[in-house]
């Protein structure tokens, strides 16, 4: 509080100072960090330039990209920061995972799926790779500091429940993921023409997967009204501006249900006749729905899944005099060998 003596010079000093005192000892200053990940070209790399208001022509991404933002939540507040981290490649480059989420910012860590629904075949392998191994690293991590600090692991384990309402009546069926969640369906525009009954079975699945790990659901596309909704969610997550209350589930329309606001009982059973559920072998409810998915959207195999893991045989980075000149360099390489080879066969060994 200024005092009545002080003049305009002391007031600015003092507020100068009290900001610095502020972002010295990490008060106020709120710092996070989110990975993106999901299909090849599904989208990624647009929702993260419209999150951070770049005009930007989105590029391919290889193998793993970082950019941050910046906001102020206020007049003469500190900017807060986040850091975003793209992970390209679909799901060929499982192995990289582990280098952004780290020991030391597993508690301000979030992650954002996005999943291609003009591809309905790839969306569960894609998903439940991404999210299997994301879930295995993020679970040693915590295990580990179990160890170290107690008390950070049981913090972070009690936090997954936070967007759950304690009488929540799902309470003891779901699983949530170990750190915030967004699941996102991209190109909404190309999934909206398909048959009603294909998109009556993703949508079920899509809410049923969400709202078992505990995670905010969002259907988007180019149009600048859905890429705003899906900007609500992250940057709630990534800068800590409100989180919205609105909900949407119909079907027809693009699905909005942030963390927490659904139900199994307003999802329903899964798609499936009361004896084809019969006649499957689930162990769990997420492999239950998993199979009854999969009936209707059979996974591509392995092969046509894999995406390519040498980025240099990748058309999408192609350079003609780059890529040339390495063809030429393979010719002469595989012609030195066959020399090296007809060399090593005329030699005359003593017995």
């Amino acid at each position: 509080m200024p005092k009545p003596s002080d003049t305009l010079w002391d007031i600015a000093k003092a507020e100068v100072e009290k900001k610095e005192n502020l972002e010295g000892d990490g008060v106020e200053v709120w710092e996070k960090s989110l990975l993106f990940m999901g299909n090849k070209n599904g989208g990624k790399t647009t929702i993260i330039l419209r999150c951070l208001d770049r005009d930007e022509i989105p590029k391919p991404t290889l193998a793993l990209e970082y950019t941050f933002g910046r906001r102020a939540k206020g007049h003469n507040r500190p900017k807060d920061i986040a850091h975003f981290w793209e992970l390209g490649g679909g799901t060929s480059l499982l192995d990289l995972i582990h280098i952004p989420i780290t020991n030391d910012n597993i508690r301000t860590f979030a992650i954002i799926l996005v999943l291609d629904l003009s591809k309905p075949n790839e969306l569960w392998p894609t998903m439940d790779s991404l999210l299997q191994v994301t879930r295995n690293h993020v679970d040693k991590i915590i295990t580990k500091l179990g160890k170290t600090n107690p008390k950070v692991a049981t913090e972070i384990k009690q936090r997954m429940w936070n967007n759950m309402p304690k009488d929540h009546p799902d309470h003891e069926l779901i699983d949530p993921f170990p750190i915030p969640l967004v699941i996102i369906g991209s190109k909404y525009d190309i999934f909206h023409e398909f048959d009603s009954e294909m998109r009556k079975i993703m949508c079920k699945t899509l809410r049923f997967v969400s709202h078992y790990y505990g995670a905010s659901l969002v259907f988007t596309s180019k149009s600048e009204a859905l890429l705003l909704k899906a900007r609500v969610l992250i940057n709630h997550l990534a800068f800590g501006f409100d989180r919205s209350k609105s909900i949407s589930v119909d079907q027809n329309k693009p699905l909005f249900i942030p963390a927490g606001l659904d139900s199994l009982n307003q999802i329903g059973p899964p798609p499936a006749s009361d004896s084809d559920i019969g006649k499957l072998h689930a162990h769990t409810p997420v492999d239950l729905w998993k199979k009854i998915y999969e009936k209707t959207f059979p996974p591509k195999n392995n092969r046509d899944l894999k995406d390519v893991n040498d980025p240099a045989q990748d058309p999408q980075y192609a350079e003609y005099e780059v890529d040339a000149m390495r063809t030429q360099k393979n010719q002469e390489l595989e012609q030195y060998k066959r020399n090296a080879s007809k060399s090593w066969k005329e030699m005359e060994f003593e017995s």
